[in-house]
């Protein structure tokens, strides 16, 4: 299976951006728009960093330099997202957290290869999925203090310091943000063939790679999202890593 570049693949993605704009009008979505939007600048982007990454992934160190771009570009995505870019030196050291040591696993194991051939998909699968972690996390934390100030304030009243306050309104929610990441580990192969089995198959490679491949990047993203979460959540509880209107509101 192959797909080259052609007025027939024009035709689809026209079809399918029509397809999500019709959808979105009548279930009255917010982004119509942005679906359009979204397909030209993926289109536009993926056409420039094809031509990088043929020139980066030659050599190990400008195939650091490119991931560490799309850490720096995922970074200022999330935030942007979650509100949080007053404390975004907070968010990138939680997803931080959850790349680096996966990498140093892969890496270390000798499980891939050290070379740019591995670092560029590996680390962009890893670095895509920290960034959804925190973006889910921060999407559903941060409404969540916002609505339960009075718990938050009844928990301080009866003299607990404020990271226990804010940990008693995050403590129903603290997992949520994995339960996407567990769900696809959970099915792979019943429901879904995700990208890295179909990316070795057409490749070249054998069943059994393509399936060692996914396992790899499954587990590798629901233990990197664990860990970004589970320190996020800790620098929200000390109100490090909070919204401004947040970082306001929730005083000790």
């Amino acid at each position: 299976m192959s797909v080259n570049p052609s007025w027939q693949l024009l035709a689809a993605l026209i079809l399918m951006v029509a397809m999500s704009v019709v959808a979105s009008r009548i279930g009255h979505f917010k982004m119509g728009r942005g679906m359009a939007w979204a397909a030209v600048r993926a289109a536009i982007q993926l056409f420039v960093v094809s031509a990088i990454i043929v020139a980066a992934i030659a050599h190990l160190w400008s195939s650091a330099l490119f991931v560490g771009a799309m850490f720096a570009i995922a970074v200022w995505t999330t935030t942007g997202r979650v509100g949080t870019r007053n404390a975004w030196a907070w968010s990138a050291l939680a997803m931080a957290s959850g790349v680096i040591p996966l990498l140093i696993i892969v890496f270390a194991t000798g499980t891939a290869p050290l070379n740019g051939y591995s670092l560029v998909p590996i680390g962009s699968i890893f670095v895509g999925n920290m960034m959804t972690g925190h973006t889910l996390n921060g999407r559903r934390v941060f409404p969540a203090l916002r609505d339960n100030i009075a718990t938050y304030e009844a928990v301080l009243s009866i003299g607990l310091p404020r990271s226990n306050a804010i940990g008693m309104v995050l403590e129903p929610i603290t997992d949520e943000a994995i339960v996407p990441a567990l769900d696809s580990t959970r099915t792979v192969g019943l429901v879904t063939l995700p990208g890295a089995f179909i990316g070795v198959l057409l490749g070249g490679g054998s069943a059994l790679q393509a399936g060692a491949a996914q396992l790899l990047v499954l587990v590798g993203i629901v233990a990197g999202q664990a860990v970004t979460v589970m320190v996020m959540n800790a620098f929200i509880r000390r109100a490090l890593l909070l919204p401004r209107d947040l970082r306001a509101r929730l005083r000790p």
